[in-house]
């Protein structure tokens, strides 16, 4: 970027880039207050930015996009006729969480994680928490995530979610909620940096004014937990990166995460198991694997204990796994953890494990499994969020204010007869951002998606994804549903 282009202001006849912009009404605006003014913590960011320009933001913008593409920072979206791959849309108006405010979210998804971790290791092996009674049975169980072939099965330091991206939105008050705890594959993590590097590109003096916290040591941070839960010594160890292959929708990031950490990207057919013990096939010949990245759901791993028609997995690796021979990141079985029937339940989790009060609050959840709870949600489903408890990218769900009568009946019905299907929650106003539509500045509505990486301690990644529903009204940020991406600049917290 040449030096000349950070000093380049509104052309002759352009307009300010936030000339106009008006948040919402009843809704938290990340960067501006309900008068219009700035906030505060971002008021000299704001300044900055608006003094581009429309103009020179727009040529900013196509340098960026161009960046994407030529960099092919794709997902897939299988359902769309013209084609499945598409370069992820990135807004270059940044979303800024002060230093102060995100020292108590890092604590929160801390203590969440540790806690979820707790429940997964009592879960397959004494199941505390239900014989106690704070989780009904039932609510466990009856979960698709739940794999009873995995009871007594303990990971190395007792770590079944090594990889968590908890999803926070902030609600009409300025409080974040966590929204979905996403603790099997989760993706997302690499168009955070790459979003970043762009970043850097596009905007290098605006960034350096800012005091923005760096997310570039996330592969090394990966790395680290990875070898800290090796069956073997790190010296020796060998991490490799598990893909279904290049028709997954996150095989970008899967490709990515590989050579940022300098470790093999491997399929199934790659490895192989011999004694208990799991092996990479290379030139050299077959090479011990010792940690495995797994981006492959958990009925593919092993055709032996789970889906026989399986040819993504490895034939014997649960039993390796079981041996305590090989390290599977995240473990299998964290389904249930993560699964929204059970998602009631976390802040009880944390207060019998931790003995603690949870930090970050979560959106108040009917699960239809309870009939007072079904009765309420079918007599008020024109009001509520109904999700399918295994649902996930916004799909098999019912946004009940905007639904269409048939729609609604649609929905009770299925409910009626699969209750323990569903969950519903209040429709919670999601805060917007300024984001860059048909040219010009408009509130958008945003969540987060923060990384916890956990091994022998966690480490939370400074940000994380911030996703946006493009669509004017939507609530819907999922990329498949046409959501886009934007950069989460956390500043560095005030010296006391």
């Amino acid at each position: 970027m040449p030096a000349e282009l950070e000093q380049t202001v509104g052309l002759a006849g352009d307009t300010t880039l936030l000339d106009g912009y008006a948040p919402l009404p009843r809704t938290y605006d990340e960067l501006f207050r309900s008068d219009g003014s700035s906030r505060e913590e971002v008021a000299d960011l704001v300044a900055e930015l608006d003094q581009l320009g429309r103009l020179e933001f727009m040529t900013r913008q196509r340098l960026a996009e161009g960046a994407l593409f030529r960099g092919g920072v794709t997902f897939s979206v299988y359902s769309d006729a013209k084609g499945q791959e598409k370069i992820f849309p990135f807004d270059l108006i940044p979303r800024v969480i002060p230093g102060k405010d995100w020292v108590n979210i890092e604590r929160g998804l801390i203590q969440r994680v540790t806690a979820l971790n707790m429940f997964l290791t009592d879960l397959y092996d004494g199941q505390r928490i239900l014989k106690e009674g704070r989780i009904p049975e039932s609510m466990v169980f009856g979960t698709a995530g739940y794999l009873k072939e995995l009871h007594g099965i303990r990971p190395r330091e007792g770590v079944f979610v090594n990889i968590a991206g908890i999803d926070l939105i902030r609600g009409a008050d300025g409080e974040f909620l966590v929204l979905e705890d996403n603790l099997r594959t989760p993706s997302g993590v690499s168009y955070v940096l790459e979003n970043r590097g762009v970043m850097k590109r596009v905007f290098p003096g605006v960034f350096r004014r800012s005091r923005v916290r760096t997310v570039e040591s996330y592969p090394a941070r990966l790395g680290d937990a990875l070898m800290s839960v090796s069956p073997r010594d790190p010296g020796e160890s060998r991490v490799v990166v598990l893909t279904p292959g290049s028709y997954n929708s996150a095989y970008f990031e899967h490709s990515f995460l590989a050579r940022q950490m300098g470790c093999d990207l491997v399929q199934g057919s790659d490895l192989f198991v011999h004694n208990e013990r799991v092996y990479v096939k290379t030139t050299a010949g077959p090479q011990q694997v010792d940690v495995i990245y797994r981006r492959i759901d958990d009925d593919f791993l092993d055709p032996k204990v789970f889906r026989e028609d399986s040819a993504l997995g490895v034939p014997g690796l649960i039993g390796a796994y079981a041996a305590g021979n090989v390290t599977l990141a995240n473990a299998p079985g964290n389904g249930v953890a993560d699964n929204k029937a059970v998602y009631p339940f976390v802040p009880d989790m944390i207060r019998f494990y931790l003995d603690e009060e949870p930090i970050l609050g979560q959106v108040q959840t009917h699960v239809c499994m309870r009939p007072d709870d079904c009765q309420y949600v079918l007599e008020n489903l024109s009001s509520l969020v109904v999700k399918a408890v295994d649902g996930c990218g916004g799909y098999g769900m019912l946004f009940g204010p905007r639904a269409a009568r048939s729609a609604i009946d649609e929905f009770a019905a299925k409910i009626r007869a699969t209750p323990e299907g569903y969950i519903a929650q209040p429709v919670v106003e999601l805060s917007t951002c300024p984001t860059w539509v048909d040219g010009e500045a408009a509130p958008r509505r945003v969540d987060l998606r923060p990384f916890v990486l956990t091994g022998k301690n966690s480490w939370v990644l400074p940000g994380g994804l911030t996703r946006v529903a493009l669509k004017a009204g939507s609530y819907v940020v999922n990329s498949s549903q046409g959501g886009g991406s934007k950069d989460t600049w956390v500043l560095e917290a005030p010296q006391s």
